[in-house]
């Protein structure tokens, strides 16, 4: 499966970005998908996940309460809805897939990623 993300910007402290994740292919609702992001100098980081149905969510302590992510399966589409947004919420973000049942919280969980976009919050 190939992995589209788009939506990334420069947004003040306190705005919103909504970030889109495009799937081709025509079995995208038998993946697994997550949202991984990495700043400058650290490490990718887990975000949030969703299962197939959408019907498991979870989420980064750092994000809860903040972020929602939701999928679409008609469209192929996972999205991740980012309100509150604060200047350690800067990274790229990645979109990323596995053909499986458990949402993965690591990096090596994950087959299939997506380009990246750059969420950059300014203070």
């Amino acid at each position: 499966v190939q992995l589209q993300a788009s939506g990334g910007g420069l947004v003040q402290a306190g705005g919103s970005l909504r970030l889109s994740c495009t799937a081709s292919g025509r079995t995208f609702s038998t993946y697994i998908m997550g949202w991984f992001r990495q700043a400058p100098g650290k490490e990718r980081e887990f975000v949030a996940g969703i299962n197939r149905n959408g019907g498991k969510i979870y989420y980064a302590d750092s994000v809860k309460g903040r972020f929602t992510i939701s999928r679409d399966n008609a469209k192929n589409t996972v999205y991740l809805q980012m309100n509150s947004l604060k200047p350690e919420d800067t990274a790229v973000y990645y979109c990323a897939a596995i053909n499986g049942i458990w949402i993965g919280v690591k990096e090596t969980e994950y087959e299939y990623w997506g380009q990246g976009t750059l969420v950059t919050v300014s203070s």
